[in-house]
C-alpha cells in the first residue's frame, strides 16, 4: 500500500521543474569537475593544467547537462 501510494504520486509529476534541473545540474557539475580535475591531475603531474581543463569544461557540460535534462524530461 505504501509503496503503491509513493508510485502513484510520482507517476502525478511529470518531469522536474527548472528550479530542480538546474540545482541537479550544479551538483551534478560538482562532481563532475572534481572527477575531471583528479584525472587531469594525474594524467599531467601539473595543477595549473588540471585548473585550466576543469575550469573549461564545468561550464560547457553544465549547459549540456542542463539541456539534456529539459529534453529528457519532455519525453518521460
Amino acid at each position: 500500500m505504501i509503496i503503491d501510494s509513493f508510485f502513484q504520486k510520482r507517476k502525478a509529476k511529470k518531469g522536474d521543474s527548472n528550479l530542480r534541473s538546474i540545482l541537479k545540474t550544479v551538483s551534478w557539475r560538482i562532481v563532475g569537475t572534481v572527477d575531471t580535475l583528479l584525472i587531469a591531475y594525474f594524467l599531467t603531474g601539473e595543477v595549473s593544467i588540471a585548473l585550466s581543463i576543469g575550469s573549461v569544461e564545468v561550464f560547457t557540460k553544465m549547459l549540456l547537462y542542463y539541456l539534456h535534462e529539459r529534453v529528457w524530461n519532455k519525453f518521460v
